[in-house]
Order: structure tokens, then sequence, then C-alpha cells
């Protein structure tokens, strides 16, 4: 088993333990709630049940085994093939600048790319980054760490949010030192 397999599984033992369900009553719960959408189940189980973001998101995952990852491994397919969809039609263009800020990112050290609907989620022991398309014309990259020092390219999120700060990023020309600094202080804090 991985790191990252053991992390997950030590995630679903702590959701149960707080909740005092079984992973069948939790389950139970979500397919008896009528909800079909992921935002509207996680909204119910953080309301209901108490639960942060990242427990709510993987009790979602694990109770309907929606994650992008097993699907993709079940299917034979490779990042590269998720990434080209991904990064397809009008958001085509976007490519170089995921490519570049992967090239930076690759010279940190092993993590885990572990790739979902429209983006790709960066794990360590726990998520450092998220980077995808937000619109036909940027990428987000979202970073998980506390406490890194602003500037107006640095978007702090809400409390709750699934990266501490999010960063816009509409040519590969913005991928620049401090941009790569504030992603390996991240992957530093999570591994």
């Amino acid at each position: 088993m991985s790191s990252v397999e053991r992390a997950k599984a030590t995630q679903i033992e702590n959701i149960q333990k707080r909740t005092g369900k079984s992973m069948e009553e939790l389950t139970e719960l979500i397919q008896s709630s009528g909800l079909t959408k992921h935002a509207e189940i996680r909204s119910m189980l953080m309301e209901k049940l108490g639960l942060g973001y990242g427990d709510a998101t993987m009790l979602i995952q694990f109770a309907l085994k929606k994650d992008v990852q097993i699907i993709v491994q079940e299917k034979g397919l490779t990042t590269d093939d998720v990434l080209n969809e991904i990064y397809s039609g009008p958001k085509a263009g976007l490519r170089p600048i995921h490519d570049k800020l992967m090239s930076a990112i690759n010279q940190f050290g092993e993590f885990e790319i572990a790739p979902k609907k429209g983006y790709v989620s960066l794990r360590r022991k726990r998520q450092f980054a998220m980077l995808g398309p937000a619109t036909n014309t940027r990428v987000e990259l979202g970073i998980n760490c506390k406490d890194i020092q602003a500037d107006e390219r640095l978007l702090e999120q809400p409390a709750g949010s699934m990266c501490n700060y999010k960063v816009r990023l509409t040519d590969p020309e913005q991928v620049d030192d401090t941009i790569v600094s504030w992603v390996r202080r991240a992957y530093e804090a999570a591994g």
C-alpha cells in the first residue's frame, strides 16, 4: 500500500471515529439524501456531520466510488491522456502554462499527480497544489500552504476552500521564481 493509499485509509477511519458512523451508515446517508451533485452532497455532509471540506470530499469519493483517479486507472489511461482531455478544444492554448509550471514542480522531488475531472491534484502526504483551466483563457493554480506573504497575484481564499491561495495564470511567462517558491513551500509543508 502506497503512502497516499495509507493516508486515504487513515482519513476514512478518522471520519468514522469522528462521526460515530460506519462506512455503511455514511454511504446510506449519502445515497438516501436524494442529492446528486457533488457540491450539494459535500455541503450536506459538512452541515449534518460537521465535517471539513476535505473530509466531506473524501467521504463522497469513497462512498460513491467516484474518485476520478480510480476510474483513470481502471480504463488504463495515463496522466497525459487526462491532460490532453482537460486541455482540449478552446483550452488547448493553456497547456504551455501547465507544462511550464509542472516542469518546475517536478524538480522538487517525489509526489503524486491525481487526475480529477477538470484539473490535477498534486499530493504528498496531503494535497499541496491543484492545477487546471478555470476558463478558456486562464489556468488556476491552487496552493495549500498557510502564511505565504501575499502579493497582488496571490489571492487568499475563504476558510474551508480546497486551497488557501489561488493564482490566476494567462501566460507561461507568468510562471516565475516567486510562484514556484510558493508551490515549493506548500510541497515541503505537505510532506
